[in-house]
């Protein structure tokens, strides 16, 4: 199976790569027979992703990043907050992403701030745009924040749960690419009144 971990940290060292790396880690233990992992770091790709807002033509580091991304079995996504939100970077990445193209794909969320206060952005920000999206969000999304770092009993057990959660999603093999169901045929409404008078 394949894992990809979109990871939005901007720093080198960064607590959002670390905290990829940790989910990324409790899925691998979750997996039986493992996972092959790909991490695509935003950093990176910045100026490609301006230029393909831009022009509309992903250079080939990006268009990889994103073939992978929708090609995974699984997708770890975490973003440091800024203003309370997810990062543009962030946000600007899965703006690419095609329409339609993570439907019933498995997601763990994670996000990393220096206060607790930010932790309702994985519910009132993250969720919402990977619902729109059509991606199936694990359960259990992990916020870190800076004191969460000295105190692994806390971090330590979400993250597992999390990863468990994820691992769990994509071995029922959550169906990607669905398309949208077939609506039934319309009938007029003039007709359904007809047909109550005729009754």
């Amino acid at each position: 199976m394949k894992l990809v971990v979109v990871s939005a940290g901007l720093s080198t060292p960064s607590s959002t790569r670390l905290l990829a790396d940790r989910l990324t880690e409790a899925v691998r233990e979750s997996v039986p027979g493992g996972v092959e992992v790909r991490v695509v770091e935003l950093r990176d790709l910045a100026v490609d992703v301006a230029h393909h807002l831009v022009t509309g033509f992903p250079p080939a580091a990006l268009r990889e990043a994103l073939e992978a991304v929708v090609a995974a079995d699984g997708l770890i996504a975490v973003t440091p907050v800024f203003s309370a939100s997810y990062s543009g970077l962030f946000k600007s990445f899965f703006d690419l992403v095609e329409p339609g193209a993570l439907a019933g794909k498995p997601v763990l969320l994670g996000a990393t701030g220096g206060t607790a206060r930010h932790s309702l952005v994985l519910d009132h920000a993250m969720r919402p745009l990977f619902s729109y999206l059509r991606a199936v969000v694990a359960p259990t999304a992990v916020y870190a924040a800076s004191e969460d770092w000295g105190g692994e009993e806390g971090l330590g057990a979400r993250v597992g749960r999390a990863g468990a959660e994820l691992a769990g999603l994509m071995g029922e093999g959550a169906v990607r690419g669905a398309s949208e169901p077939e609506m039934p045929e319309v009938v007029p409404f003039e007709e359904q009144l007809a047909a109550l008078r005729v009754g």
